[in-house]
């Protein structure tokens, strides 16, 4: 089976010519970066998110340590700019400055994954066209041999080259189909988890000013805490002359 797999290969790449073994190429090249990406999502769980919830809820009750300690070990980007948050926040950085950097760490991540996605969109684009090129020079071959037979036409020699010209068209589509199927899938894994990045660290801030807010309004006012003195001495003056009439 391999032997006659092999021939096949070599009997498509002698029939195509020049063009066929170009979408070879491109085909073998897409098929590496996909492999290769779909390894780096499997690395960092790319489609992990139970972390998020119980990090969050911790953090909500001010409890750092633990939110630390669920994100901890997580290689997913969602739980690195988490965590970003938690130290930083443990570090007294001021708000401005850490959303400033949480952003530019979550944009960074989001490039490395987009990485290589390029050259899958180039293929995906330029095997239909290639393959299409293969035909016009096919059919070009073929209607010059018939010229060239003259008054001793046979048929079968441009049915023959029409369907060596259709062959190119034919791997050309076989090489561009999967590769943007391929490409759509990466495309909206890494869309998704900018989403839910997004999310989840508008949930954080959002948990952190909430906290904050709630602190402060715990805690009396110093107007409140002046009337609550100013209260406190006149119910001490008005006891101690109380207490001077009555001796």
């Amino acid at each position: 089976m391999n032997g006659f797999s092999l021939a096949t290969l070599a009997e498509l790449l002698e029939l195509g010519g020049p063009v066929v073994m170009v979408l070879m190429l491109m085909s073998i090249y897409a098929l590496a970066i996909v492999v290769l990406k779909l390894w780096q999502f499997r690395t960092i769980r790319l489609g992990e998110r139970r972390f998020i919830d119980p990090a969050i809820d911790a953090w909500r009750k001010g409890d750092t340590h633990k939110a630390g300690e669920c994100l901890k070990g997580q290689p997913n980007p969602i739980a690195q700019a988490m965590n970003l948050v938690v130290k930083g926040s443990e570090a007294g950085i001021p708000e401005d400055s850490l959303r400033e950097e949480v952003a530019r760490t979550a944009s960074r991540d989001i490039n490395v994954l987009r990485r290589h996605f390029r050259p899958l969109e180039v293929i995906g684009n330029i095997a239909p066209l290639l393959g299409l090129l293969g035909t016009v020079i096919g059919m070009i071959a073929a209607f010059n041999q018939l010229e060239a037979a003259g008054s001793q036409v046979d048929p079968s020699v441009l049915s023959g080259g029409i369907w060596e010209a259709l062959l190119t068209t034919a791997v050309g589509l076989v090489v561009a189909i999967p590769t943007v199927a391929a490409l759509n899938f990466l495309e909206r894994s890494v869309e998704r988890l900018h989403e839910d990045m997004q999310d989840a660290l508008g949930r954080v801030f959002t948990s952190r000013v909430f906290n904050r807010v709630t602190a402060d309004s715990t805690e009396p006012s110093v107007s409140e805490r002046n009337s609550s003195k100013a209260g406190q001495r006149t119910k001490s003056a008005s006891l101690e002359g109380a207490l001077a009439g009555a001796n």
